[in-house]
């Protein structure tokens, strides 16, 4: 059949390709230019799979591209502050019952004893579930001790048991600002490796790239810092006597996940076929025992020790206060891509987080959410659907790339640790969410419902009953701290500034002329100034600019927007000037016309258009509006 649709060339395409764009500039046009700094092309071929590494690997096999396992089963987790224990229990019971096998202990320090082991874990059969627990890092050994007696206690099988303890110094200094020197944390891990030793599927260090999410990482960035810190911890054990077959197996990753779909999937595909390199070149000699069956690498490394144990969590940078429903769609986005990419472990943030402590409704949705794709979509049936996508393989390679360049450096400069002792990496970070606020605001990066497409009647009327940024820890931090900020932050002020106001500032549109064009300003205009929470009244059109502004009057405006084509302004916007430049009402000209030299000699000053930046714009309306 196929020799009725004779093949087309890559030429061919690109040939028509260029007639229909007319003379416009291919790459300005069709090219992708990823915020991680490499172009992505508008389509790919079988071709553009030649040479690619990863096209090579199979599921469950070294470098593990496609995954350290042979199905695409994820475990579907809930972390749970264990403050009080008793309250901890009997919810963690609760949530087993709806779907949870995946269990994630906030433990306090200051109670941890056999007790509060008992109390927690009473009833929760630790064989079927897997349980991670988070506790200080001087207390972690004692809490592996506790474990595995409370578990020794009930009669269980310790060396079937799954889990993890998220011990994780560098971490601490990135977020707390704690100056913690190598030796000390040299002598935490080995203190932990040696208590794990009961618990041998339990993993006992952490990195949290989650933080880097949090703060701002693109794709790329999280992936080769992340890479860097795991390395570091690598370097510590080995230097100190740990075989690298145990330091490997000790290490989990708990990443974040962001609204970039086919991104985040490459990421996690690149991140597995990296760190299995560099476990590699460690020499992991496999320890497992007389009974292993592990298909060695290079015939006697432990290939166990190469697989990259990934905990996806949702990430809050993109989540908003406003239109809060819509962060439902940013983390079902987000667990798509984690789940096909074929991760350990999801956490799906509860969409109220935000503004509240998550309640039994978001919490039982942000459930329902992977359970949807599991259940419903059948999500774990397929094992790296991504695999042999032109487009994906590509992607994959080209993360994987720009994330080798970052862990390059990180080592050419002395290591994560000592650029993270330095502050280099928290300057980094910072610089780089200032780029992403700076695109927040110019609307280059959009977060729907809030500085794009707003709900115009939405008001938080005291829904807010908590500082998402509030840090429990008052101490003063010795480093410098990765930023705790989220991208809509600077938006929602301006909303709440708004509602706080004794007035709600009118913006009134005056449309006229030109149909198609006052139509498409007017819509814009509306969104524009929706974003700082004013009304907005839009309009039919109108014969006359006196009519037009007459309207805007009796309906109290305090902001006109003359929406018109840009031929059309040259008359129309003058005499809307001739009327109102004495006037208390601002004008405002919707667009960027030629002829807006001309105009700005007469003293029209306002324009907003797709190149202004939106936040500084709108809060010189908030200095001249609100009371």
């Amino acid at each position: 059949m196929l020799e009725d649709f004779p093949a087309t060339s890559t030429q061919e395409w690109m040939d028509k390709i260029m007639t229909d764009l007319k003379g416009a500039d291919f790459n300005k046009k069709l090219v992708w230019r990823t915020p991680e700094g490499f172009n992505v092309q508008p389509f790919y071929r079988q071709e553009n799979l030649e040479g690619l590494e990863t096209t090579n690997s199979a599921p469950g096999k070294f470098p593990f591209v496609r995954g350290i396992k042979n199905d695409n089963e994820w475990l579907i987790r809930q972390d749970i502050d264990a403050h009080d224990a008793k309250a901890a229990n009997a919810k963690a019971l609760d949530v087993l019952n709806k779907g949870i096998n995946s269990l994630g202990f906030k433990l306090d320090k200051h109670q941890l004893s056999a007790e509060y082991i008992a109390t927690l874990l009473n009833g929760i059969y630790a064989e079927y579930v897997e349980l991670n627990f988070r506790v200080c890092i001087r207390r972690s050994a004692e809490l592996l001790n506790l474990l595995a007696d409370y578990f020794t206690a009930k009669g269980l099988d310790l060396s079937k048991l799954r889990g993890s303890v998220n011990v994780d110094p560098i971490n601490r200094m990135l977020v707390k600002g704690k100056n913690l020197e190598k030796d000390f944390i040299v002598e935490r891990l080995k203190d932990v490796l040696e208590a794990g030793k009961r618990l041998p599927k339990y993993r006992l260090i952490a990195v949290n790239s989650l933080s880097l999410v949090n703060a701002g990482a693109y794709c790329s960035q999280e992936l080769g810092y992340a890479l860097a810190w795991g390395n570091e911890y690598m370097e510590m054990l080995t230097d100190a006597g740990i075989d690298a077959a145990t330091a490997g197996k000790a290490i989990k990753f708990n990443m974040g996940v962001q609204g970039n779909y086919f991104m985040e999937i490459a990421k996690f595909r690149a991140a597995r076929m990296l760190w299995a390199k560099i476990v590699r070149q460690y020499e992991p000699v496999c320890n497992c025992g007389d009974a292993c069956q592990c298909e060695k690498v290079d015939g006697k490394y432990c290939p166990c020790a190469m697989k990259m144990h990934v905990n996806a969590t949702t990430s809050t940078f993109n989540m908003t206060v406003f239109d809060a429903y819509v962060n439902l769609l940013r983390s079902q986005t987000e667990a798509m891509s984690a789940s096909l990419a074929g991760v350990d472990s999801i956490v799906v943030t509860p969409f109220d987080v935000t503004y509240k402590d998550s309640d039994d409704f978001s919490e039982r949705i942000a459930r329902n959410q992977q359970l949807l794709l599991r259940e419903e979509s059948h999500f774990d049936k397929v094992v790296d659907p991504a695999a042999g996508s032109y487009y994906l393989e590509n992607l994959t390679a080209m993360i994987a790339e720009e994330a080798w360049k970052i862990f390059l450096d990180v080592q050419e400069k002395g290591g994560f640790f000592t650029l993270v002792k330095s502050g280099e990496i928290q300057r980094a970070m910072q610089e780089n969410l200032q780029k992403r606020l700076g695109d927040v605001a110019k609307r280059k990066e959009t977060i729907l419902g809030t500085n794009q497409f707003p709900n115009f009647n939405e008001r938080t009327e005291g829904k807010i009953v908590k500082d998402a940024k509030a840090c429990c820890c008052h101490c003063e931090p010795e480093l410098p701290v990765l930023p705790r900020t989220r991208a809509a932050e600077e938006f929602e002020q301006l909303r709440l500034q708004t509602e706080a106001s004794e007035h709600q500032p009118v913006a009134f549109m005056l449309t006229i002329g030109n149909l198609a064009m006052r139509l498409a300003r007017s819509q814009f205009s509306c969104n524009f100034f929706a974003c700082a929470g004013y009304k907005v009244i839009d309009n039919n059109g109108f014969k006359t600019v006196e009519d037009g502004i007459e309207a805007a009057r009796k309906a109290g405006a305090d902001i006109i927007v003359l929406c018109s084509s840009d031929d059309e302004y040259a008359e129309f916007a003058p005499q809307a000037w001739q009327i109102l430049k004495d006037a208390k009402e601002l004008f405002v000209v919707a667009g960027a016309p030629a002829c807006m030299e001309d105009l700005q000699k007469l003293g029209i000053e306002n324009y907003i258009h797709v190149r202004v930046n939106v936040l500084e714009t709108l809060k010189s309306f908030n200095a001249k509006l609100l009371k």
